[in-house]
């Protein structure tokens, strides 16, 4: 393959692919048996209904939050109440 600089006898350069390829993203894939199908439904119902019945004993739980937890949030709730009371208010931080 040749190419002149002035381009009168220049041969293209782009590939072309055979007629029989296809990208990957395009070929179809195999299908799956019926057997393979029901084999993946029913493992796919097991796994969300264990995860239903994770989500129902969660929530019957009789377990608190912890005191901890709780003191702080009421200290921060004291804390914002108080900056609100100063930012609302005219008072003059020297």
């Amino acid at each position: 393959m040749q190419l002149q600089v002035d381009g009168t006898d220049a041969v293209e350069l782009a590939y072309v692919p055979p007629t029989d390829w296809q990208p990957i993203r395009k070929r179809p894939r195999k299908p799956k048996s019926i057997k393979a199908k029901k084999a993946e439904l029913a493992k796919q119902r097991k796994r969300l209904k264990a995860a239903g019945v994770r989500r129902f004993y969660g929530a019957q739980s009789p377990r608190l939050r912890p005191r901890q937890n709780r003191i702080g949030s009421a200290a921060a709730r004291r804390d914002a109440r108080a900056l609100s009371r100063m930012r609302h208010s005219n008072a003059w931080l020297w």
